[in-house]
């Protein structure tokens, strides 16, 4: 009965899960907002495109959702994903402000640099 205990502890520690090796490499990057002023813009004005708090969606190319994170106040964000294939979706409170979806690539060990530019609707 003992021998048949060790065996069933023996296998059963053979079929464990395999714990993931932490993910060391991602996407990171800004989201920005413009433009910034309407109408013919005077060259003394200050009408670059402005950090933008907000919210970004990842999923997988077949729509599963990944992880989403907040931007932070000058809209940086970085997000830790194992290598392959993902889709960058930027949240929007409305119609405006917009950003477009992106396909995003993220290889071992390195993070993908992203601009996220939302579309302000001033014109």
């Amino acid at each position: 009965m003992a021998r048949l205990f060790l065996f069933l502890i023996f296998l059963l520690s053979a079929c464990s899960p395999v714990t993931p090796e932490p993910a060391s490499g991602g996407i990171e990057g800004q989201s920005l907002i413009g433009p910034a002023c309407a109408g013919p813009v005077r060259v003394d004005a200050d009408c670059e495109d402005q950090p933008y708090q907000t919210t970004l969606t990842v999923t997988s190319p077949k729509g599963e959702r990944i992880a989403q994170v907040q931007t932070d106040e000058e809209g940086r964000f970085k997000i830790l994903l194992s290598p392959g294939e993902y889709i960058l979706h930027p949240e929007s409170p409305g119609v405006l402000p917009f950003a477009g979806e992106q396909t995003v690539i993220v290889e071992e060990g390195k993070f993908t640099q992203v601009i996220v530019n939302y579309d302000s609707g001033i014109r």
